[in-house]
């Protein structure tokens, strides 16, 4: 029954886990505010190019 005892490989699963989802809600908020960011900068740009 040692096998159910050893957990040492169980952290490394779920720091993969882990960052597999930070990744996936990185991806998704770049999509989401990329273009509104996008927009605010070139407005922000252009406000700043008739003074």
């Amino acid at each position: 029954m040692t096998l159910w005892q050893d957990q040492s490989g169980q952290s490394m699963a779920e720091y993969g886990l882990l960052t597999a989802l930070v990744a996936v809600v990185s991806i998704v908020a770049v999509k989401a505010l990329g273009g509104s960011v996008a927009a605010k900068f070139a407005q922000l740009a252009k406000a700043i190019a008739t003074k």
